[in-house]
């Protein structure tokens, strides 16, 4: 099953924006600048990540990894 994966890059500092955007940016995964984590494409993340849109960058890849 080929399902879309999201590779999310943390780009930019979330300092003095609010607690809830920080704590999302951990709950996705991302504790450095620069770092990236990848996450299956679901509404939930897709939830998460327009929460901090303005911290993060995003790329959509085909399943390439096989769980």
């Amino acid at each position: 099953m080929a399902s879309k994966l999201l590779r999310i890059t943390y780009v930019k500092s979330a300092i003095g924006y609010r607690r809830e955007q920080r704590e999302t940016l951990r709950s996705l995964g991302l504790r450095k600048l620069h770092q990236s984590v990848e996450h299956p494409d679901t509404p939930t993340i897709r939830g998460m990540i327009a929460k901090v849109q303005h911290l993060v960058r995003v790329e959509e890849l085909e399943g390439a990894s096989s769980e």
